[in-house]
């Protein structure tokens, strides 16, 4: 064997050594940044779980402060009329509120319409017949 021939079988080999050391390099990098994600992510997770834990307990008391005002309120005009004649205009007060709430809740989602991302399913169909078009030239 030459010189040149062994420089270049040698050149062959420590490329070659160089590639694998690199795949498994990349590899190693890949598993360790996956488990680093998967670390992160469950974290994530936990504050969320927390999140929203603290937020429903929030609704709930704001739930039960809503309460209590109605009774406030109740006491309140108890002062100048009866009770029962009290708790019957704000029953009727909250009633027409949440009357009110409903009819615009049901427009908002008539408004909305079906259920179906329709701009997105036209832009598609276009697409296609884009493409379709093209095809045929």
């Amino acid at each position: 064997m030459s010189t040149i021939e062994r420089q270049t079988h040698s050149t062959d080999e420590s490329v070659s050594v160089l590639v694998s050391r690199a795949s498994q390099q990349i590899s190693e990098l890949v598993r360790e940044e996956m488990q680093l994600a998967r670390a992160e992510m469950t974290q994530k997770g936990k504050r969320f779980g927390k999140g929203g834990g603290l937020f429903g307990a929030a609704g709930l008391l704001g739930i039960l402060a809503a309460q209590a005002l109605v009774a406030t309120c109740i006491a309140a005009l108890a002062l100048v009329l009866p009770v029962w004649a009290s708790a019957l205009i704000v029953t009727a007060v909250l009633a027409v509120i949440a009357a009110v709430t409903a009819m615009a809740g049901k427009k908002q989602i008539v408004e909305a319409g079906a259920p179906v991302p329709e701009q997105t399913i036209d832009s598609v169909k276009a697409d296609l017949a884009e493409i379709k078009e093209r095809a045929h030239r």
